[in-house]
């Protein structure tokens, strides 16, 4: 099991804006090795209970709150990991059990049971969370992400584009998922994540560019075309 606790910041950047800001971090500080020349992609299949509670929570800007989903970097790779970030304030805290190509389609399926066979304690209290809570696939979102990483303080800046989702398909591993975009082609959102504080130097750098403070999560962005919701 990986876990991940640090703070978070995110923010709406426009493009000439997000790509000047790239040119100076890259720089200055390490790109993630998987970047390539547009970044890489990331799909997540996030889970809510019968009502919906999560995503609620997420628009009344409950206090603390939490996301469930299963994550792949590659449609075509052999597992996912079923990962539970929990938020506070301004701190996040993320947990993330592997879990097999078939353990996630069971998990899909509504099989929690599953998780009973790993060790970990955590897959225990995830089977109980997502059993008692009545946990189900509610969409699928993928965008391509451009990172950026700093030793200090475990910075990592990332650039995320292209937000697109699906409500009706929930295969995770299909390679040809139907998706449909939920963001402005012409923004960008920047997450800032750090330990502690943020260093002087980061902070000065996002200063060079216009930008807005965001708190909508991706989740709500591929929920609010069916729900009504704009932002």
């Amino acid at each position: 099991m990986q876990v991940v606790s640090r703070k978070e910041k995110k923010f709406l950047v426009d493009l000439a804006g997000a790509k000047k800001l790239e040119g100076i971090l890259a720089s200055v500080v390490a790109p993630d090795p998987h970047n390539g020349l547009q970044g890489y992609p990331i799909r997540s299949l996030y889970f809510d209970t019968l009502h919906d509670r999560d995503y609620a929570e997420k628009l009344m800007g409950t206090d603390p709150r939490r996301k469930v989903r299963l994550r792949v970097y590659d449609p075509s790779g052999d597992f996912a990991l079923l990962e539970l970030k929990q938020k506070q304030g301004d701190n996040q805290r993320k947990r993330s059990l592997p879990v097999t190509r078939e353990e996630a389609r069971r998990l899909i399926d509504g099989d929690a049971d599953v998780l009973l066979t790993h060790e970990e304690p955590f897959a225990a209290e995830m089977h109980a969370l997502m059993s008692i809570n009545g946990y189900s696939p509610k969409a699928i979102v993928e965008y391509d992400r451009m990172a950026f990483v700093a030793k200090e303080n475990k910075t990592r800046v990332t650039f995320d584009r292209s937000v697109r989702a699906t409500e009706t398909n929930f295969d995770l591993f299909d390679p040809r998922l139907p998706l449909y975009p939920v963001f402005d082609p012409f923004n960008v959102i920047l997450e800032v994540k750090f330990d502690g504080f943020l260093l002087s130097y980061i902070r000065s750098l996002l200063n060079t560019i216009d930008k807005s403070e965001l708190s909508v999560s991706k989740y709500c962005l591929a929920r609010s075309v069916r729900m009504g919701y704009q932002f």
